[in-house]
């Protein structure tokens, strides 16, 4: 049963990429993430953490690959010139095309048209998906428990994500001003985007402090909310909470196709265990909660 999962979850991606694909080469416009989370038949509220984590990069990075390796075939026709390929791939321009390669492959698109073995070293390294490669993965030790509901006062920080630190002090001098500071049991983390894969600026990240009941009337931008409920794949990860990312990836690239399981249209969050400032990083702990159904 395991195996059929683990089938089904590839399959679907191949899916998605054999889509982009297409649409690449009809000139059609790209799906967004709803589209492609249906032709995976994947819900979309977890499709681009999904998808990240069984093939190493995102689906705008496997778009750009995908361009550039359709450009390739295109430039290795004797007719071929620079700009009706630029154009017939997607960019506005061939400048957008000659930066494209300059960048990814430190080659111009005239030097790839002549050279072919230039082309085929370049097409077999964009033929595959950046975690196709041979994983290192080691045994996780991942427990599936149901988790009770509890209330949370978070607040959303956009920003570096080195800066988190900020975001979880102003709850906390919130909390201390109510009174509430001494009852604080649980530190959470909630990733609306993936730190990796955004510019500092661009990253939002929800700082949450729970004090063991639900609160009323918190002021913006402060919020109440609601986490657990239900059942969670729980991973412990020990060290760096800049790893935890990483970390989900293994979780979701490694157990969850041989669960059995599906995951729910519900947050994904790291629970924080120790505080970085009284903690060694090498031994910091948190868990990463994965909602199921």
């Amino acid at each position: 049963m395991s195996r059929i999962t683990q089938l089904r979850q590839r399959h679907g991606i191949d899916r998605v990429i054999a889509h982009l694909q297409q649409c690449l080469r009809a000139g059609q416009p790209l799906p967004d993430l709803d589209a492609l989370a249906a032709v995976a038949h994947q819900s979309p509220f977890h499709f681009h953490r999904l998808y990240r984590a069984l093939t190493g990069e995102t689906p705008g990075r496997t778009v750009a690959r995908l361009r550039l390796l359709h450009a390739l075939q295109l430039l290795s026709q004797a007719d071929s010139r620079v700009t009706e390929v630029a154009l017939s791939v997607g960019y506005e321009s061939p400048q957008g095309l000659a930066r494209a390669c300059r960048q990814a492959l430190d080659a111009t698109p005239s030097a790839l048209r002549a050279d072919a073995q230039l082309r085929a070293h370049w097409q077999q390294r964009l033929s595959l998906p950046a975690g196709d490669a041979d994983a290192m993965d080691v045994p996780l030790q991942v427990r599936v428990t149901t988790l009770e509901p509890f209330d949370v006062v978070v607040l959303r920080k956009r920003g570096a994500f080195d800066d988190l630190d900020q975001a979880f002090g102003q709850v906390f001098a919130w909390a201390a001003e109510q009174g509430l500071a001494e009852h604080l049991q649980q530190l959470v983390g909630i990733a609306l985007n993936d730190h990796r894969d955004v510019p500092a600026d661009a990253c939002e990240f929800e700082c949450g402090m729970g004090f063991g009941h639900a609160l009323a009337g918190v002021p913006a931008p402060l919020r109440a909310l609601t986490l657990g409920g239900g059942e969670y794949a729980v991973l412990r990860h020990v060290g760096s909470y800049a790893g935890l990312e990483e970390a989900t990836d293994a979780l979701l690239r490694q157990w969850l196709p041989d669960s059995g399981r599906a995951l729910r249209d519900a947050p994904l969050y790291y629970h924080y265990l120790d505080d970085p400032e009284d903690v060694p990083e090498a031994i910091l702990r948190a868990d990463i909660c994965v909602p199921l159904r």
